[in-house]
């Protein structure tokens, strides 16, 4: 299922950020027009920074993002490195803090995925994306913002990633919920397909 400008909107707007008309420019043409990532690219290691200075995440933290985004999101979303740009961009704008806590944490995770396997998160194909993961017990790590690193990404990356995903009418849909939160869908969406009404009775 394909990720669209509607689920960037309702993403935010769940999340709590304005998305006023024009405020953000909108373009979810891939450079494959499928999973969302990029055909030929150098993946770049993620060094850290200091984030409340700069207008938004580096490209080498959008990619690492994404390459989480690729561990837990279902394999049959489509865009998702868009999305996941625009969402996190437009999420930490007004947010240096969360921003900075972002980015310390993609770089945590970079290094030990360095560390382990001599290559940066974002370049590891995906079996060892979530191997590296579950090995450093973020499936059952509670999240934390200050907490060890584990609980970190649970916080940072994990957590935000899967509302953002599921606060969507694309990403509801996978999970069989017809109406996420905050989603006008009217009374159709609690309809079930199989259900019919005999104009007779």
């Amino acid at each position: 299922m394909e990720l669209t400008r509607r689920d960037i909107i309702a993403a935010l707007t769940a999340a709590g950020v304005s998305v006023g008309a024009g405020a953000m420019s909108f373009e979810m043409a891939d450079s494959d027009g499928s999973s969302g990532e990029l055909v030929s690219k150098t993946v770049s290691p993620v060094r850290r920074q200091d984030t409340t200075a700069t207008e938004g995440l580096s490209e080498a933290v959008i990619d690492l993002l994404d390459a989480v985004a690729a561990v837990i999101y279902p394999s049959a979303v489509e865009n998702r490195h868009e999305f996941v740009t625009r969402y996190t961009q437009a999420r930490t704008a007004n947010r240096p803090e969360y921003r900075q806590g972002i980015a310390d944490t993609a770089a945590e995770l970079d290094a030990v995925a360095r560390d382990w396997h001599d290559t940066p998160y974002a370049a590891v194909n995906l079996v060892t994306a979530d191997e590296l993961l579950t090995n450093l017990g973020v499936n059952t790590a509670d999240p934390v913002s200050d907490g060890t690193i584990s609980e970190q990404i649970r916080y940072y990356l994990i957590d935000d990633l899967l509302y953002a995903l599921y606060t969507t009418p694309t990403g509801g849909r996978l999970v069989g919920i017809e109406n996420p939160a905050g989603h006008p869908g009217g009374t159709k969406s609690y309809q079930r397909a199989d259900m019919t009404t005999d104009s007779t009775q």
